[in-house]
């Protein structure tokens, strides 16, 4: 189980928090949650399927960062400004998911600081990944073989 899945991540008393201000979606196969470079209000912690990431790359087509599922939080840009979108998301599946509104969240951990820091640590290990899984997706599609090989 990765550290950056909700349950692992977060004590009981703050999943509990933030879930109390989530509602519960379903979100159809094919469904666009986010493109690159949109306003990042809201966020989501996946129940059921599948969302991927993707992200542009000027001449070719969007290629997928990774595969989120169960208790993987979808978007992280909506905790820091200018909150905006740094990469796409689209459910590959049938999803349900909880929905928070960004800055409902913002507030409740401005208001509540062990709650935001847990949070703040929750969305930073999660952002790490993101982008160790981009570098490696990127190197794997278009750099030269072994050049994405750790040192």
């Amino acid at each position: 189980m990765s550290s950056t899945r909700m349950l692992r991540a977060l004590p009981a008393a703050h999943r509990e928090r933030l879930l109390r201000v989530a509602r519960e979606v379903p979100l159809a196969e094919g469904t666009r949650l986010f493109d690159e470079g949109g306003r990042a209000d809201r966020f989501w912690v996946v129940r059921t399927g599948t969302v991927t990431l993707d992200m542009h790359v000027p001449g070719r087509r969007s290629p997928v960062i990774e595969t989120i599922g169960f208790d993987e939080l979808v978007g992280w840009s909506w905790l820091f400004p200018p909150y905006v979108w740094q990469l796409g998301a689209v459910a590959t599946t049938p999803v349900r998911a909880y929905e928070f509104d960004a800055p409902s969240v913002r507030s409740l951990c401005e208001s509540d600081p062990q709650l935001g820091a847990a949070v703040g640590q929750w969305v930073g290990k999660v952002l790490a990944h993101r982008l160790q899984a981009a570098r490696t997706r990127l190197l794997d599609l278009y750099a030269p073989y072994g050049s994405g090989s750790p040192r």
